[in-house]
């Protein structure tokens, strides 16, 4: 048996378990050898102590202030996160700041857009209405001074019989116009609203107001042998004539 034991302590077995290098049938034999015999855990226990003592001997002592060296690092790790976090921070507010100005000149930049485009469709309309003015003032003056122009005198019914209005024809031209000399006075819930006939149809030329201007001119649809009415309306005109409220009526 104990030729059986120096065998084993001569072998390396011990060293390689201790070292944690033994194989699984190596790792097995160590243990058993150690727990049957003394002088195998003396071996053991003296191999632990030799390679201690290895360690202690061959240890590199630690350099001075290594340790405040690391928590100065830690310190500085941490305070240069901390300083990435705010930039990062500082640069999302800046971002969000950035796109936030952005779009209010971007918005800024389409209300202009719109308002300018408000001022531009406003003078078109602007320039239709004195292109319209002025082609109606052009036609008034070339019916009332062309010798060619027909007069016809209007009165009106026994409805309204301070009725005073001209109508003036020019075939040459084919204008027609109507100037309301006078107008009888009505109840607030009523007015004047004048119609011509326009291939068989009574179409409105509009709700006739107080007559405060006594050369204002009203334009007529041309036609042979045209029709025109004055009928009394509710307040407001309506959208077809009441025929049993005419009180003026126009050939021309």
């Amino acid at each position: 048996m104990k030729e059986k034991v120096k065998d084993f302590l001569d072998s390396d077995v011990l060293e390689k378990y201790l070292l944690d290098t033994a194989d699984t049938l190596e790792s097995q034999k160590a243990e058993r050898y150690i727990a049957l015999y003394p002088e195998v855990r003396k071996a053991y226990k003296d191999l632990q102590e030799g390679l201690e003592a290895f360690a202690q001997l061959h240890s590199v002592k630690t350099p001075e202030g290594l340790k405040a060296k690391i928590q100065h690092r830690i310190k500085t790790e941490r305070r240069n996160k901390s300083k990435f976090f705010r930039y990062a921070i500082a640069a999302s507010f800046v971002a969000c700041m950035f796109a936030g100005v952005s779009y209010f000149f971007w918005n800024q930049n389409q209300n202009l857009i719109e308002e300018n485009t408000m001022v531009t469709n406003k003078i078109k309309d602007l320039e239709t209405d004195m292109k319209e003015q002025l082609e109606d003032v052009r036609n008034q003056f070339i019916v009332l001074n062309n010798p060619r122009t027909k007069k016809y005198y209007v009165s009106g019914n026994k409805r309204a019989k301070e009725l005073k209005a001209v109508a003036y024809v020019n075939p040459i031209k084919k204008l027609s116009y109507i100037n309301v000399r006078n107008l009888p006075n009505l109840p607030e819930d009523q007015c004047y609203q004048m119609w011509a006939e326009v291939n068989g149809e009574l179409v409105s030329l509009g709700v006739m107001r107080e007559i405060k201007d006594k050369d204002k001119m009203f334009a007529l649809p041309y036609g042979d042998n045209a029709v025109g009415y004055i009928t009394i309306e509710p307040n407001g005109g309506n959208q077809t004539p009441t025929l049993d409220q005419i009180v003026a009526k126009m050939k021309y």
